[in-house]
């Protein structure tokens, strides 16, 4: 009897499909706040959406186009090389912390209109400090296996 309760604390782990339990639960997550978004807000969403639909189209307001395409391309680039990164340092995180350095970097200056030395201190910091903090906190706390 005594062998049989203890059988319910026995653990296996499936590691092929392990990496992807949190990013399952985060996907499903996401999915039902965004859900839950659209059916309660859904009468402010459509009037932005058909806006943002004139404006990409050209037809009315202005479009920043350097900002959009610039964010598409960092963000490709940011998980192309990440994976890149990650066949040079395998399962030690360290392809997430450089590329996540690099990203915030990137994408910070290329949102800042007037960049002054006092501005460019603080995003460096910024670059460092939170994806730093992000990896420790992931890969050395929680033993996160990070690319």
């Amino acid at each position: 009897m005594e062998s049989q309760w203890l059988s319910l604390l026995d653990v296996s782990i499936d590691f092929d499909q392990s990496h992807l339990f949190f990013p399952r639960i985060v996907t499903w997550i996401l999915v039902i706040l965004l859900a839950m978004i659209v059916i309660t807000r859904y009468r402010l969403l459509v009037p932005g959406l058909k806006r943002a639909g004139r404006v990409l189209a050209g037809r009315e307001g202005e479009f920043d186009h350097k900002r959009f395409f610039g964010t598409l391309a960092l963000t490709t680039a940011y998980f192309y090389l990440m994976s890149v990164l990650s066949d040079v340092f395998p399962n030690t995180g360290y392809s997430f912390l450089i590329m996540s350095v690099a990203f915030v970097f990137l994408l910070s200056l290329l949102y800042v209109d007037h960049l002054t030395r006092r501005l460019f201190v603080i995003l460096v910091l910024n670059a460092l400090i939170a994806p730093a903090l992000a990896w420790y906190v992931l890969a050395q706390l929680f033993r996160i296996t990070l690319p």
